[in-house]
C-alpha cells in the first residue's frame, strides 16, 4: 500500500526563512534559495527521488539522465508552488498572470443552484486555483487531510490570513460526511484531491499510465450518492509567473447501482492521465503511487 501519511515536508524554520526573503527581496530571491533547497531534498530524501525517478523513467519513459534530471527539476518546481502559494494567499506584490479554460462552466455550475463537487490531484498547485476560486462568488469547502503539523499551519495562517475558504477536514469519526452533505445542501462547492489515500480507505484498480493503480473511493462515491454537478478542476504553473487553469464541463453522475461511481472515476483517471503527461513535472506524488504492498 502507499506509504503517504498525509503529512507535508518542512519545518517551520523553513518556512520562516522562505517567508522572510519574500517580504523583504521579492520573488526571485525566493527561487534562489530554492535551488539549493531542491539540491537537499535531492540527496537526502531518497524515498521521494526514488519513486519520482521510476516515475520519470518507466511511466513517462524518459532516458536515465534525463529522468535524473527531472527529478531535480520536479523538487524545485514543487518550491516554487509552495512559494506562489504565500505570495499569492498573503497579497504581496507579484506578476502572476492566469488563464482559465473553463471558468464559464464554473460559473454556470454555480448559477444552476444545485451546488457541486470539483475533484482535482496533486498537481500543479492547487492552492492557488482555490484562492482564484473565490471570483465564483459562493462558498468554497475545500476537503483535505489535515497533516500539516500544528505550529506549521497556524505560523502560515499568520502569514496569509489564514484560507480564504472553508476547510473541511477528514476524520476518522466520518463528521466531515456531515459537513460535506450541509455543504451541499446549502448550494455551495466542495472541492477535493481524487489521487490519495490513507491506509483502510476503501480503494479501487484503475488503469493509470499502462499499470493498474489504486485510487481512493470515496469522492466518487459523494458525485455518485449526491448527483451534483461535479468538474475536474487543474492549474499548472507554465512559466515562472504564469499560471494555466483547466475545468472540464461539469457532469452529473448516476447512483452507484446505475454505474456512477464507475464511470466518475473512468473519467477522472483519463482527464488526469491526460494531464500528467502534459504536465510530467508538476505531479507530486512522493510515494510509489503503483505499489501493491
Amino acid at each position: 500500500m502507499p506509504s503517504w501519511q498525509g503529512k507535508s515536508k518542512g519545518n517551520k524554520l523553513g518556512y520562516r526563512i522562505f517567508i522572510g526573503v519574500l517580504r523583504y527581496g521579492g520573488i526571485r530571491p525566493a527561487y534562489f534559495l530554492l535551488v539549493f533547497v531542491s539540491v537537499y531534498y535531492c540527496l537526502f530524501s531518497w524515498n521521494t527521488a526514488r519513486s519520482m525517478y521510476r516515475f520519470f523513467r518507466y511511466k513517462i519513459q524518459y532516458p536515465r539522465w534525463r529522468a535524473i534530471a527531472s527529478v531535480y527539476r520536479n523538487i524545485y518546481i514543487f518550491g516554487q508552488t509552495l512559494i506562489d502559494k504565500v505570495v499569492v494567499m498573503a497579497g504581496i506584490p507579484n506578476r502572476f498572470s492566469f488563464d482559465f479554460d473553463g471558468e464559464e462552466r464554473l460559473h454556470a455550475m454555480v448559477s444552476s443552484g444545485k451546488g457541486g463537487i470539483m475533484l482535482s490531484a496533486h498537481l500543479g498547485n492547487w492552492e492557488v486555483a482555490g484562492h482564484l476560486f473565490t471570483r465564483l462568488n459562493t462558498r468554497i469547502n475545500i476537503v483535505m487531510f489535515d497533516g500539516e503539523h500544528e505550529r506549521i499551519k497556524s505560523y502560515l495562517e499568520g502569514v496569509t490570513g489564514g484560507r480564504n475558504v472553508n476547510v473541511i477536514v477528514l476524520k476518522d469519526d466520518l463528521s466531515h460526511i456531515y459537513a460535506i452533505n450541509d455543504a451541499l445542501g446549502k448550494q455551495e462547492l466542495v472541492c477535493m484531491h481524487a489521487d490519495r489515500f490513507l491506509t483502510g480507505n476503501k480503494t479501487a484498480e484503475k488503469m493509470f499510465l499502462g499499470e493498474p493503480a489504486r485510487f481512493p473511493v470515496g469522492p466518487f462515491l459523494l458525485a455518485s450518492t449526491f448527483r451534483v454537478p461535479v468538474s475536474f478542476v487543474f492549474a499548472f504553473k507554465e512559466t515562472a509567473t504564469h499560471y494555466h487553469l483547466y475545468a472540464t464541463d461539469p457532469k452529473v453522475y448516476p447512483g452507484a447501482k446505475q454505474g456512477g461511481l464507475d464511470q466518475s472515476m473512468e473519467d477522472f483517471v483519463s482527464v488526469m492521465e491526460e494531464k500528467v503527461r502534459k504536465y510530467p513535472l508538476q505531479w507530486f506524488n512522493y510515494y510509489d503511487f503503483w505499489s501493491k504492498d
